[in-house]
């Protein structure tokens, strides 16, 4: 179906309710159109041995290393459902007149929002996970940061998996792609913990953008991905603090691939004031100092998962990941978490190739700088039908 209308929106629409809403791809003018996403629906009975998480936190949704309860009371197990991992995705592609194209991705998701509670309408607000166009070498606008790399997620019912040992992030950029080469200059954002511990500053006081560069080598066996991090972590307000400190880390990820289908994904990072860019910013990635100065911390994560293939339609995954934080608790104090670690296994059953259903087993523990500890066990099983 081909029509010149100008409000793309409403083409969108004129299209899908042309098939009766089952068109995965239209034509808008020049444009190509395609919808794609899932519809996904969790549940899940989580155990904390040390307290408990707050109803309606996220960490009732997928699992945060941060969020596991330590110093508490054991109580009773939690049941939760949901549907917040659903998702829809836009992705258009325009011709120009000299021979390129212009690509344009949109998605929406509903995890990590606000919205109704669960006693009656389990409303939940809409939130971008993707906005960006590529034209020739270049991406400009909101997607996974180049010090990550995505392939490596595996097949996990949580939203990440391999939480503790990876780095999971979107944001605006501009990124310049050349082969297997990516240079990318990113928005910036420091989290900083106050002199002595405390609730989290989040500074927007940098200067200069974040830079990641990053290789990707590709073997017949599977392929590697080195990244390395450049940044400031500044704070700047209006009690006589103005600090900066420089920030830097290494990543190193991949997937090797197995003779009998099966592969091994794996991820690292090391570095110096790391913060948001490992373990969902389980630490921070500067202190403040008694003296109004900051002090990066460092912090090692990774992780390694197994997937194998019963058939077909059948395969499991096992993972583990680790977070490790070298605070100087004189500054820091001691409820900052020193240490995170989780495991898990999974079976997933796909009876087509557009419905997956499956089960899987969770446990994790925190230690914190004072020597408490805490574990969760959780069980979760989902049905997904992606489109």
């Amino acid at each position: 179906m081909k029509a010149k209308i100008k409000n793309t929106a409403t083409a969108v629409a004129l299209c899908l309710a042309a098939t009766g809403g089952a068109a995965h791809a239209a034509t808008i003018g020049d444009t190509s159109v395609k919808f794609t996403g899932y519809i996904k629906v969790d549940a899940m009975v989580s155990n904390y041995s040390d307290g408990t998480i707050a109803s309606g936190s996220v960490g009732r949704d997928f699992y945060i290393p941060s969020l596991t309860p330590v110093g508490g009371f054991d109580e009773d197990p939690q049941f939760d459902a949901h549907i917040r991992t659903s998702r829809f995705r836009f992705a258009t592609s325009t011709p120009t007149a000299e021979g390129d194209t212009i690509n344009g991705v949109f998605e929406l998701d509903f995890i990590v929002t606000s919205g109704g509670d669960e006693r009656i309408s389990n409303s939940y607000v809409p939130r971008v996970r993707h906005a960006y166009l590529t034209y020739k070498n270049w991406l400009v606008g909101q997607t996974w940061t180049t010090f990550m790399d995505v392939a490596s997620l595996p097949e996990s019912l949580d939203f990440i998996g391999t939480t503790d040992g990876i780095t999971f992030g979107r944001q605006v950029m501009v990124r310049y792609t050349n082969g297997g080469l990516q240079l990318a200059l990113e928005n910036p954002e420091s989290t900083i913990t106050p002199f002595g511990g405390g609730s989290r500053i989040t500074s927007d006081d940098n200067s200069v953008p974040d830079f990641v560069a990053a290789y990707t080598s590709k073997y017949d066996w599977g392929y590697v991905k080195v990244a390395g991090l450049l940044r400031q972590l500044s704070y700047d307000n209006a009690v006589g603090i103005d600090a900066d400190e420089t920030s830097f880390g290494v990543s190193v990820t991949g997937k090797y691939n197995l003779s009998n289908g099966d592969d091994i994904r794996f991820t690292f990072n090391t570095g110096k004031g790391l913060g948001r860019y490992s373990a969902l910013n389980t630490v921070n990635g500067a202190v403040l100092t008694e003296s109004g100065d900051l002090e990066a911390i460092d912090s090692t994560g990774y992780g390694i998962a197994y997937r194998h293939k019963w058939s077909e339609k059948a395969r499991s995954s096992i993972m583990f990941s680790a977070f490790e934080a070298d605070n100087d608790v004189s500054l820091t104090g001691l409820n900052t978490t020193e240490s995170t670690y989780s495991t898990r296994v999974n079976y997933l059953y796909s009876p087509t190739k557009a419905l997956t259903v499956g089960a899987e087993y969770a446990f994790a523990k925190r230690e914190i700088e004072a020597g408490l500890e805490g574990d969760m066990n959780r069980f979760q099983v989902s049905a997904k039908y992606a489109f």
